[in-house]
This record gives C-alpha cells, structure tokens and sequence, in this order.
C-alpha cells in the first residue's frame, strides 16, 4: 500500500513538473513574441509604420496566452506569422517612404537643374539681345557717318559742278573776248590796207587836182 501510494505520488509530481515545463514553455513563447513587439514598436525608425499589422499581432500573441493546449500549436503559429508580418510591413513602409524621399530629391535635383537650364538660358538670351541692341546701334551711327558723308560728298559734287559751269563761263568769256579781239584786229588790218592802198595809187592824187 505504502508502495502504490509512494508511486502516485511519483506520477503526481511527474505530472506536475511536466506541465510546469508545459507552461513556462508557452510563457517563453508569449514573452518571446512580445518582446519582439515591443522592439518593433520602440525602434526610432519602424515603430511609426504598420500600425495596423502591429496591433492585429498583438492580439494573436493575446490569442496564443489563452489558447488551450489542442489550440495552441496553431496559434502560435499565427502569431509567429503576424509578428513577422508586422515587421515585414514596417520594413517595407519605411523602403517605400525612402524611395519617396529620393524620388522627390530626384525630381527637386531634376526641378533645380531644369531653373538653372532656364536662368542660363535667360542670361544668354539678354546677352544676345544686348549684342542685338549694340549692332543696332553701330549699324545706325555707321548709316548717319554714311548719311553724312554721302551729304559731303554731293556738297562737294555740287560745288564741283557750281566750279565747273563758273570756270566754264570765264572760259566762254574769255573765247568771245579773244573773237572780238581777233575781229578787231583783222579790221584794223584791213583798213591799215586799204589806207596804205589808196596813199599809193597816183592817179588817185591826179584826179583829185
């Protein structure tokens, strides 16, 4: 009797020791799972994302402490799995906000270098213009310097030409003065002739007595 009653007891603590390990096994899977959580959540980079998958895996590790023992291996594994998706999720939110970050740096370097392209191009263009302006310029002094000297020079044709009509007046003058000098001079030949004529001829004084 002694015996039978020295084995239960045996089994009892068996029994008993076994679902203490049982038990602190489970335990060590809740803490490990929201221990995980908790990091997750606390980290200064990931904690803001997946808000929504962190709650939902704490609400399976809550499931996973009160499940019965025919339920627990499926609920640990949903749990295992929403913990993993929450980190996951958070992991990928915060990618896909650095690539929003570097797309927007992107097109501020693409916008940036697009106004330097235009500022460039309105410099050059005002550069140009002023070269415009100044051509301008300089051509319409060269039309004036040419204006003006094409002025001069039919001023001085037309002076030219008052000269030429002048000298050739005098010249006209001075032909007429030598014909009537040349006319008078042959007349006064001719009647020097005919005087010396009419002084020789004797019968001309016989006549005349």
């Amino acid at each position: 009797m002694k015996s039978l009653t020295l084995r239960l007891s045996v089994l009892c603590l068996a029994l008993a020791a076994t679902a203490s390990a049982h038990a602190a096994k489970e335990d060590m899977d809740v803490a490990r799972l929201s221990n995980s959580l908790d990091q997750l959540a606390g980290d200064p980079v990931l904690g803001g994302y997946a808000q929504a998958e962190q709650a939902r895996a704490r609400d399976a590790v809550n499931q996973l402490s009160q499940a019965r023992s025919r339920d627990r291996a499926h609920a640990l594994y949903l749990a295992e799995r929403r913990v993993d998706l929450a980190r996951a999720t958070a992991q990928l939110q915060e990618a896909q906000q650095q690539i929003g970050k570097l797309d927007r740096e992107h097109d501020q370097i693409l916008l940036d270098g697009s106004r330097r392209e235009a500022d460039q191009a309105r410099k050059e263009l005002e550069r140009q213009r002023l070269q415009y302006q100044m051509a301008q310029e300089e051509a319409a002094r060269q039309m004036a310097a040419g204006a003006e000297a094409t002025a001069q020079a039919q001023a001085e044709a037309e002076q030219a030409k008052k000269l030429a009509a002048a000298q050739a007046r005098v010249a006209n003058a001075a032909k007429k003065q030598a014909d009537l000098a040349a006319q008078a001079a042959r007349a006064l030949r001719s009647q020097m002739q005919q005087g010396d004529s009419g002084s020789d001829n004797p019968g001309n004084k016989d006549q005349g007595k």
